[in-house]
């Protein structure tokens, strides 16, 4: 029996040094903690603030704050989105934001993956060099593309067109995207390639069995990237569209023109957050990955 107490007199020490460890890292990191606590509290306020704005009335907006909502939760109602899908061209601008957002993702996360693969693990003349143009076409302003293109579509007939957006989005989002696959890729052992080669696989089945696969979290790390950049742009729709109008340039025509229909403008700026809010908290996983990528070897 005291053999068996001293034996458990150890572990009740440990155990106790754990737990006390345990609290002296949770009290070191409390004041960070609380820190990180209030800045995402601030990032989040104005969400808050137009997800409760988008469910009050003209009337009561104008006199109330939408803090108010909280405390009198009979203010919110779902009429604003109840006009907003019924009596407005809001609909059909979430349907064309979505094809250009989907395509304009898509399209350039193949092209670049398949031009990533090639930068990284396919030798060919003036790779180095050509790798180089594509890191200098990074700092390249869209702004200055914008007369240049818009003239080019008037003669290819893609002006007002969603494929038009989609190509545009395209060209823009490729030196990022190739950059950031290439340095995943590149990281990638370079034995499992081999061991595939000699194995008898073919480079498309290396690159759709064992590039892609193992590429995921920088994939898709560029599919939330692409697809913000996209969902969100207001600039090039309002240069190369007229009648195609996304999202955003539908909410920018109805500040314009209501002014201070709030009512109507609240609801669509919300849905305009909330799908790409969403698409992100899916994807978050991967997105410091994606960060990382080629950072580490």
């Amino acid at each position: 029996m005291a053999t068996a107490a001293a034996d458990q007199e150890p572990e009740t020490s440990v155990q106790g040094e754990s737990v006390a460890g345990r609290i002296l890292r949770i009290l070191a990191k409390a004041p960070l903690n609380l820190v990180l606590i209030a800045v995402a509290l601030l990032w989040l306020v104005p969400t808050i603030g137009l997800a409760f704005t988008s469910l009050m009335s003209a009337n009561d907006f104008a006199g109330e704050g939408w803090w108010n909502v909280i405390s009198s939760p009979h203010m919110a109602t779902w009429e604003n989105y109840d006009s907003l899908l019924n009596d407005t061209n809001i609909p059909g601008s979430l349907w064309v934001t979505m094809q250009i957002a989907i395509g304009g993702t898509i399209l350039p996360i193949i092209i670049a993956a398949l031009a990533g693969y090639a930068f990284a693990w396919l030798d060919f003349p003036g790779r180095d060099w050509l790798f180089i143009v594509v890191i200098g076409m990074l700092v390249v302003p869209l702004q200055m593309a914008l007369i240049p293109i818009f003239s080019l579509y008037n003669h290819l007939s893609l002006f007002d067109t969603v494929l038009g957006l989609v190509l545009f989005h395209t060209a823009f989002g490729l030196p990022f995207a190739i950059f950031l696959l290439r340095n995943f890729f590149i990281g990638i052992p370079k034995d499992i390639l081999e061991s595939a080669r000699i194995d008898g696989a073919s480079e498309i089945r290396i690159f759709v069995r064992l590039i892609l696969p193992l590429g995921l979290p920088a994939i898709a790390s560029l599919a939330i990237f692409q697809f913000l950049w996209t969902w969100n742009d207001l600039l090039v729709a309002l240069v190369m569209a007229r009648d195609t109008q996304p999202l955003t340039v539908a909410i920018f025509s109805n500040m314009r023109e209501f002014g201070s229909n709030i009512e109507l403008i609240a609801p669509a700026a919300f849905f305009s957050l909330a799908i790409p809010l969403a698409v992100f908290l899916a994807f978050q996983r991967y997105f410091v990955q994606g960060l990382l990528a080629g950072s580490v070897k």
